[in-house]
Parts: C-alpha cells; sequence; structure tokens
C-alpha cells in the first residue's frame, strides 16, 4: 500500500472516530500527524510542526476572547433585546430576527455554535410560546449563522480565506461571503413558507422584554456579569465599550486592513483591564475545542503536503476526466461528511485536495471553493453536528425525539439536494 494511500485512510479513519466516539477531531488529527509523519512519512517534529497554523490560532482565540466578553457582560442580550424592539414585536418577524441577529454574530467574529447557543435558547423559547414551528425557528437560527459566517472577518472566512491564500489560489473574500449570505437566504426563505410562516402574520405582537423571561433570576445571572443581566435594555458603561470594540474591530480589519486575530485579542486585553470580572468568566468560554480541532486537522493537512498525498489525491480526482464531475463529487463529499463533523475542518482537508485539478483552469476556483464552503456548512443543521444539537438542546417541551427525526430527515434533504444546487449555480458557469 503506498504512502499517501495510508495518510488518507488514517484521515478517514479519524473522522470515522470523531464522529462515532465523540473524541475531538484536532486532537485526533495531531496523533494522525505525529504517526504518519514519523512512521510514514520520514518527518521530524519541526517538519510536522511546519502545517501548524499559527496565525489562524491567533485568530480563534483573539475573536472568540472578545465574544466571550461580550457574552459576559451582557452585550449580547441587549443585541437581542433591541433587535427585539426593532420589530416591534411582530411573531411572524421573530424567526427572521433570530436569522438576522445570528448572522450578524456569525459575520463579526463569533464563532458559529457559540452565536447558536446564544440565540436558540431564546428563539425556541419564542417557537413553544407563540405556537411557532421549532423546526423552523431551529433552522433559521443555523442557516442565518452559516449566512454570516464567511464574512472577511468571521471564523469560517478567515479559515478559508487563510487556505486559499496558503495554496496560491485566486480568491474573493467578497464573492464567498455572498455565496453563503444568500444561499442561506434562499434556503431560510424557502423552509419559512414550508413551515407555516405565512400564517404567522396573523398573529400579534409581544413585549421585547418578554423575550428574557425565559428563567429565574439565577440562571439570568449566569448569562453575563453580576447586576447586567437581569436588565438586558440596559447600556452600561461596559456594554458601550464592548460595542465600540465590535466596531473598532470592523473597521480595523476592513478599513485598515489590520490582522483580525491579533486586533481582536488587543481590544480584547483592553476590556478585560477595564472589567477584570468580566473578562474572567470569559477566558473560560474561549472556543478551546474548536482552536485544537482546526490546528489539528490543518497541521496534519501540512503532513499530507509534505508527503505529496494532497498532489497524488488531486491528480486521481482529476485522472477522472471530467472536471465538472470531480467538483461535484467533492461537494457532496463535504456535505456528507460535515452532516456528522467538522465542516471547517473539511474545508480545510477538500479544499486542498481541489488544488490539482483547479490548477487545470477548467474550474473556476473562486466558484469551486464557494460550493465547497456551502455544501460543508449548510448541513450543520443536521441534529448529529453542532450546531443541529446545540437546537435539539435548547427547545423546550418539545418530543425530543420527533424533533430530532426532523431535523435529520431535514438535514438528509438539504445534503441531498444543496451541494448539486451550489455546484450548478458557482461551479458550473466558471466563478473565478
Amino acid at each position: 500500500m503506498s504512502p499517501e494511500l495510508v495518510s488518507i485512510l488514517v484521515l478517514v479513519v479519524v473522522f470515522v472516530i470523531a464522529t462515532t466516539r465523540s473524541v475531538n477531531m484536532g486532537a485526533l488529527a495531531f496523533a494522525a500527524a505525529f504517526g504518519v509523519g514519523e512512521l510514514v512519512a520520514d518527518l521530524d517534529a519541526d517538519g510536522i510542526f511546519a502545517g501548524f497554523p499559527g496565525d489562524l490560532f491567533v485568530v480563534l482565540v483573539g475573536v472568540t476572547y472578545l465574544f466571550a466578553i461580550a457574552r459576559a457582560n451582557g452585550t449580547t442580550d441587549w443585541l437581542v433585546h433591541a433587535a427585539i424592539r426593532l420589530v416591534r414585536g411582530r411573531v411572524a418577524l421573530i424567526p427572521w430576527v433570530m436569522f438576522a441577529l445570528t448572522g450578524t454574530l456569525t459575520a463579526i467574529g463569533a464563532v458559529s455554535p457559540a452565536a447558536v447557543a446564544i440565540v436558540a435558547p431564546i428563539a425556541l423559547s419564542f417557537a413553544t410560546r407563540y405556537r411557532i414551528s421549532p423546526l423552523l425557528m431551529g433552522a433559521m437560527v443555523v442557516h442565518g449563522a452559516q449566512a454570516g459566517g464567511f464574512s472577511p472577518i468571521s471564523i469560517y472566512g478567515t479559515i478559508v480565506n487563510g487556505i486559499v491564500e496558503r495554496e496560491h489560489l485566486p480568491g474573493n473574500e467578497i464573492a464567498l461571503f455572498l455565496a453563503s449570505l444568500f444561499a442561506n437566504l434562499a434556503i431560510a426563505a424557502v423552509v419559512f413558507v414550508v413551515f407555516g410562516g405565512r400564517a404567522l402574520w396573523a398573529r400579534g405582537a409581544v413585549a421585547a422584554d418578554e423575550a428574557f423571561d425565559t428563567g429565574d433570576a439565577a440562571e439570568k445571572e449566569t448569562a453575563g456579569a453580576p447586576g447586567d443581566a437581569p436588565d438586558p435594555a440596559r447600556l452600561t458603561p461596559a456594554r458601550i465599550a464592548t460595542l465600540a470594540a465590535l466596531v473598532a474591530l470592523v473597521v480595523a480589519v476592513l478599513v485598515f486592513d489590520l490582522d483580525a486575530g491579533l486586533t481582536a485579542i488587543s481590544l480584547a486585553v483592553v476590556l478585560s483591564a477595564a472589567w477584570p470580572d468580566d473578562s474572567r468568566a470569559a477566558v473560560g468560554q474561549i472556543a478551546w475545542s474548536t482552536v485544537l480541532l482546526i490546528c489539528g486537522v490543518l497541521t496534519y493537512v501540512g503532513v499530507l503536503d509534505q508527503m505529496g498525498t494532497i498532489k497524488w489525491a488531486g491528480e486521481g480526482v482529476g485522472g477522472i476526466g471530467v472536471p465538472l464531475l470531480a467538483a461535484v463529487l467533492l461537494c457532496y463529499i463535504g456535505a456528507l461528511v460535515s452532516a456528522f463533523a467538522s465542516s471547517v475542518g473539511i474545508m480545510g482537508a477538500l479544499i486542498p485536495l481541489a488544488v490539482p485539478f483547479l490548477a487545470q483552469g477548467e474550474i473556476g476556483a473562486v466558484g469551486m471553493v464557494a460550493a465547497l464552503a456551502v455544501s460543508a456548512t449548510v448541513v450543520d443543521v443536521s441534529p448529529f453536528s453542532t450546531n443541529g444539537a446545540l437546537v435539539l438542546a435548547a427547545a423546550p417541551d418539545v418530543d425530543r425525539e420527533r424533533f430530532f427525526r426532523q431535523l435529520m430527515v431535514y438535514g438528509g434533504i438539504v445534503v441531498a439536494v444543496v451541494p448539486a444546487v451550489a455546484w450548478l449555480v458557482m461551479v458550473v458557469p466558471g466563478w473565478g
């Protein structure tokens, strides 16, 4: 058996174990990088660590640290409260408020599961209280998170654009962002119509403060800094400073082209120094599992690159002789695996695999990357993914087995349909 095939089989084993045994895929990938690097590729420790994504490590830590502070001091509660007031409590607009809110949170740097974890409990409580389909509300939250998930300063966007740059592929950050935004917006519109959205227009309005009447005072205290969380409408000095920091992050990255990770961690340090109680709670909320996952998978991909596996596999896919067929197969692989494992981890593995046949020039790199990104993330509504599991866990007073089956069926439909549509719209026309 060739070394390249061994390394791919080990990658498959990593995905299988991560899916069936609930072991962090990044930790498995680090172990795989060590084993394959030492025993198969004859690499030393320096060679194995050559693929460690230090820049992405800083982005993940910095952005999630800043956002954890925003959650700890109640800034995210204030954003939710303001969004409800913005639509004057119209029940029919609440699912779209949740869609827009999670999209905004991920667009400005929140990790997708973090945004879903914040919004889903409120959204599903609304669904129960006002007889809105929990599948409708849950899907709106997840697709909202993915709609904003590829902005130039988002976690997913930064990761994918970084991979594209390292692979020396033509990139277009705005095209990637808009592709995900419009794909998820279109899916959300279909879900809204199919699962009773039109009937909601006949409903009345609710008071904004009802959005937070979902638990006792002690539970509310845990959502933010002491004294702040029970009053989500109040703009405290900490919240004002945090909102200013989020705006500063956007301006620094988009206007001054500063590094998102270093900027975010600097802003987080300033907020931490001013309000140490909030930062003490926020440190534990940094997305360390996501950091481990991303760094581990990309380190293993670096080992694959050094031993020639990526070139070998890409030539094999390109050897099919029909680049468009190879492209759609990669989209389906990304969607299917992502429904059970890490979306961003899959993208980190699949984009490099597409490099050799993209180099032939018959497939547009921008469209292919966008199609892979959409295919690998829209399936996160699956109950086996982190976002889908968060939605399932957040739904109060529902038949969980029935809701689980609904999410599973809906996730299966998305896996079957979306990759083909993404391929047809983004790859066939030859974007980029």
